[in-house]
């Protein structure tokens, strides 16, 4: 099955032998030019920031009431350290999310989106990046408070691997895959 709009890219479905046998929509569609291929990477950019800015802004909240709540007087001095440094990420995750906004706004206007598009980008794997550690130390100062801090960590260790996996080794894989085709 293909699933087509005018601003949606064609899905394949593997299962379909006609779909996995007919030629894709890029073979058929006309060469972007530059300006047209710097603006879809901008909405992309745009998109994929909406999705993770949201994820962000919430955990972070949460972060933030903790330190409000009567049990955070009972941390331990590893688990209160280990809360500032949570807080520290999310909050460098916050900004680094938020960035591509701040950028776009500043230098709009002045035929800059190449670079725009280039700076959000990386600022936007740095997010991404500081987002995966700071779930890595939420999940550890939870696991700490209701687990045994060898379990805790093994469980954190498990889960990172798990998002290193699905946030980088994959791309890299399709990456590598696409450039193999070409």
């Amino acid at each position: 099955m293909t699933i087509a709009g005018p601003h949606l890219a064609a899905v394949r479905d593997s299962s379909c032998p006609s779909c996995t046998n007919a030629p894709s929509s890029e073979e058929h569609e006309r060469p972007e030019t530059a300006r047209e291929r710097v603006n879809r990477k901008w909405n992309e950019i745009l998109q994929e920031t909406r999705v993770a800015q949201t994820g962000v802004q919430i955990l972070f909240g949460f972060l933030l009431s903790l330190a409000f709540t009567p049990a955070f007087g009972d941390l331990e001095v590893f688990d209160r350290t280990l809360y500032v440094v949570t807080v520290a990420l999310g909050a460098s995750s916050v900004a680094a999310l938020i960035a591509p906004v701040s950028i776009h706004r500043f230098l709009s206007g002045l035929r800059m989106k190449d670079e725009v598009v280039e700076a959000a980008g990386r600022l936007m794997v740095c997010g991404m990046v500081l987002l995966a550690l700071t779930i890595a130390c939420t999940l550890l100062l939870i696991l700490n408070v209701v687990t045994d801090s060898v379990v805790a960590e093994v469980i954190v260790g498990l889960v990172m691997l798990w998002f290193a996996i699905c946030w980088y080794v994959i791309p890299l894989r399709l990456r590598r895959k696409s450039r193999r085709r070409r």
